[in-house]
């Protein structure tokens, strides 16, 4: 004979509902405790800077004084400073370095993806450059770039120089000179990514691409490139924004010479707050250098189609 199971009455329903709800809301007080020391460093270290920085950027302040509330007035200056504008324009010429970086790292990645003999060692040597301090890094390609140097006698070699310069010492080669060094250390950084990226590319979707005869470039173009397309979009997020905010490297090899050639916007915030003490014109100048990330950002979306894979 078989029973029929007793049906709950709404009062046990509602006793096992509310001991539900109760784990549910002590598992939640549990979370919520545990991120609480960290949701406190992030609002001192970084919401509680980004709000005040912005007020700051409506201000005048020099940080003995209290800040006094001059409007646009910050904004009005930037726009009448040149030094300022230049800065900006060299660091959107440093926006360059971002496909050629891209490309170069996609490219590094495949080629340490596949089982070589030595592969890890090529991995290991093509990251060194991204965890080596730049203050390191920085001396070393100084005396690369110094006339005589290195650098020097292989471009002459080549008959790419003519005279013996050092490159930045002059102008016309500095920026490019520097924006050398950050596609040197920037590979390696992007290539660990693209690598992690690679391995969520679909391997029956490449193989199924070869076996319909499709040659390398096809499947590299069709498959792996879409494939990548949420990497592409990290990656091209990241080092667009490090190239608008290019600081470092100015500071470390340059100081924003010759001639301000290599002189930055970040680089002209810095001087304003740290040496002219001019923290409202600064932060005005954050606040541009911020929307103008913003908007390559949205660029960065538009191209990559906001990452998302085909299919």
């Amino acid at each position: 004979m078989t029973s029929t199971p007793r049906r709950r009455s709404r009062r046990d329903e509602h006793r096992v509902g509310s001991a539900g709800a109760r784990v549910t809301l002590r598992n939640t007080v549990a979370a919520y405790a545990f991120m609480l020391p960290f949701l406190i460093l992030l609002m001192m270290f970084h919401t509680w800077p980004v709000f005040f920085g912005t007020y700051l950027g409506f201000t005048k302040y020099n940080i003995i004084s209290p800040p006094e509330w001059v409007g646009l007035d910050n904004f009005r200056s930037l726009a009448q400073d040149e030094q300022f504008w230049s800065g900006l324009r060299n660091s959107l010429k440093y926006i360059l370095v971002v496909p050629v970086i891209q490309v170069i790292s996609i490219l590094v990645a495949l080629l340490v993806n596949r089982p070589l003999k030595g592969v890890t060692f090529f991995r290991t040597a093509y990251y060194v450059p991204a965890i080596t301090s730049f203050a390191v890094a920085g001396l070393m390609w100084n005396w690369m770039y110094q006339q005589g140097g290195p650098v020097n006698a292989v471009l002459m070699s080549l008959g790419l120089m003519r005279e013996d310069r050092g490159l930045l010492n002059n102008p016309a080669t500095a920026l490019l000179a520097v924006m050398f060094v950050t596609l040197w250390k920037g590979i390696g950084y992007y290539m660990v990514l693209y690598l992690a990226g690679l391995q969520n590319v679909s391997q029956e979707l490449d193989d199924a691409a070869t076996i319909d005869g499709a040659t390398r470039w096809q499947v590299f173009w069709n498959v792996t490139i879409p494939g990548l397309r949420p990497t592409i979009l990290v990656c091209s997020l990241l080092s667009t924004i490090s190239a608008i905010k290019v600081f470092e490297e100015i500071y470390v090899m340059t100081q924003g010479g010759p001639a301000g050639s290599t002189y930055s916007a970040l680089f002209y915030t810095y001087s304003k707050a740290f040496q002219d003490f001019q923290y409202g014109l600064a932060a005005a100048g954050g606040i541009i250098i911020a929307v103008i990330s913003i908007l390559f950002g949205l660029i960065n979306f538009r191209i990559t189609r906001g990452g998302k894979v085909d299919g």
